[in-house]
């Protein structure tokens, strides 16, 4: 049951009526229940996992909270970090290096051969995880007092709108509002409403139409050189950016609808100027939540250059991997990493090229220019991330600007987009929201998509309200296999 099926919309219509008549003090019983029949729905045999987790973090929590020896809270802590991360490496991991070490024991003639499991990965396991080994670590700190209410402590977990693809909310700003009294607040569950209809309309018009294009592209690269490469990798940034950010503003208007708060995911990523701030603006959570439990403990800033170097290296190794269980993935990883550290070295060098071209007298280009370069060595490393294997990769990057002038006539892509089964004034109505997303995204800031629109006057609001469900209902991908085909992408993650 996806965000963007008919069954999500009953479903979390039910839960949200039901939320509001019960009793205060039972409304966390409603919402755990919600919370896990969603998840069993995708396979039963998942809940076994999230309650261990649940359960041990709980149990690690409260005994750390009653311990007053440092030295046995870190044993606690380590104890819990341990089993945490060898169900997510179990799963998630082992296959991956079982399989590569055969490679090498292949490369150098030797017959033995490690094991892999036939494992199907529990859904949502790196999400949660990680909201887990966050809380753990902050009782540690204690920047938090453990949760004693089991019930409130398995909803932190397990919250519906965020256990499949985040946003990895911290314990510190989720859980005390599960305690709190939520009332009928019309205004805040218009705004919900309003962040969900966006984020529906970013993944069912923009990026599953993109998709149609991008999938065959990607699934039989050597199938294609020149032009249709180049799209493909350009659609593919606007694709996954709208997949999950949409997710991601789902999941948020569904919580602000409930009454709670999320930690926002994304702010206009791609009108960064540099590959760090990309990183501030992207996936936040997840970016904050390395910094804080992994490059900050590593020595962050405070360290020799070689170091820091290093620090970088290891957080978007662990990034990449986070993200898949797959060379592609370690070397998107890698990449964003070695592009933050040239950034960092190459900063005076850059400023004083800035100062003798004079760019400095012309701001608004300058800025503009940063945002392209640093939207094209992003796009770059986005190929390695959608690519199904390092050759498909390798392939693209080699073969993309190739044959570019046969493949800039209207008639091959006309006969391009008939190839993939796309109507051509579907896809020019697709190119001018995507358009217009974009340039909204450069207007707009750093202001949300709900204090745009609710400082306009009341015409132009309804106007885009229709504009959103019209497009939502003309262009969005329904019928027979829907779900299957169009998953949100960070759900495999």
């Amino acid at each position: 049951m996806i965000f963007t099926s008919t069954k999500f919309i009953i479903f979390f219509s039910l839960a949200t009526i039901l939320y509001y008549i019960v009793k205060d003090k039972y409304r966390w019983i409603v919402l755990l229940i919600a919370s896990y029949y969603f998840y069993m729905l995708w396979n039963v045999k998942y809940t076994l996992f999230i309650l261990i987790t649940t359960i041990t973090t709980y149990l690690t929590g409260i005994l750390m909270d009653r311990y007053s020896s440092q030295k046995a809270k870190k044993s606690l802590l380590v104890m819990n970090l341990i089993i945490n991360s060898s169900i997510l490496f179990l799963f998630k991991y082992f296959n991956f290096i079982s399989s590569s070490l055969n490679n090498v024991l292949k490369w150098v003639s030797l017959s033995y051969r490690f094991p892999t499991l036939d494992l199907l990965l529990p859904i949502g396991i790196s999400f949660y995880t990680f909201k887990a080994l966050g809380y753990t670590i902050d009782v540690y700190r204690e920047n938090i007092k453990a949760e004693k209410h089991f019930g409130i402590f398995a909803l932190f977990l397990s919250f519906f709108p965020q256990v499949l693809s985040g946003p990895i909310d911290r314990s510190y700003n989720l859980i005390p509002q599960f305690h709190e009294k939520h009332h009928i607040d019309l205004t805040r569950i218009k705004d919900g409403f309003i962040l969900m209809l966006w984020g529906f309309f970013k993944k069912l018009v923009i990026a599953d139409n993109l998709a149609l294009f991008i999938n065959p592209v990607f699934n039989h690269p050597q199938n294609y050189k020149g032009i249709p490469l180049i799209l493909a990798s350009i659609f593919f940034a606007f694709q996954i950016y709208c997949d999950f950010s949409g997710y991601s503003d789902v999941a948020i208007g569904c919580a602000k609808v409930l009454g709670f708060n999320s930690i926002n995911n994304f702010n206009n990523p791609y009108t960064s100027k540099s590959v760090p701030e990309f990183w501030r603006r992207w996936h936040i959570s997840l970016s904050s939540w390395f910094r804080d439990y992994v490059y900050i403990p590593l020595g962050g800033n405070r360290v020799s250059t070689k170091r820091w170097c290093f620090n970088q290296l290891i957080v978007f190794l662990l990034s990449g991997l986070w993200h898949g269980a797959n060379w592609t993935f370690v070397i998107w990883g890698i990449l964003h990493g070695i592009l933050t550290i040239i950034s960092k070295l190459t900063k005076n060098i850059r400023n004083q090229l800035t100062d003798k071209l004079g760019f400095n007298r012309h701001p608004r280009f300058h800025s503009i220019l940063q945002m392209i370069l640093t939207f094209l060595l992003v796009d770059f490393a986005w190929i390695f991330f959608r690519a199904n294997s390092l050759s498909d990769a390798i392939y693209i990057i080699s073969n993309m600007f190739k044959d570019i002038s046969s493949g800039l006539s209207l008639s091959y892509m006309a006969e391009l987009l008939a190839s993939f089964g796309i109507e051509k004034y579907d896809f020019i109505i697709t190119m001018t929201f995507l358009m217009l997303l974009v340039l909204m995204e450069y207007i707009k800031s750093s202001n949300s998509i709900l204090e745009i629109v609710g400082s306009k006057p009341i015409w132009i609001r309804w106007s885009f309200y229709y504009i959103l469900i019209f497009s939502i209902i003309l262009l969005g991908g329904y019928g027979y296999g829907y779900e299957e085909q169009t998953q949100f992408l960070y759900v495999q993650f």
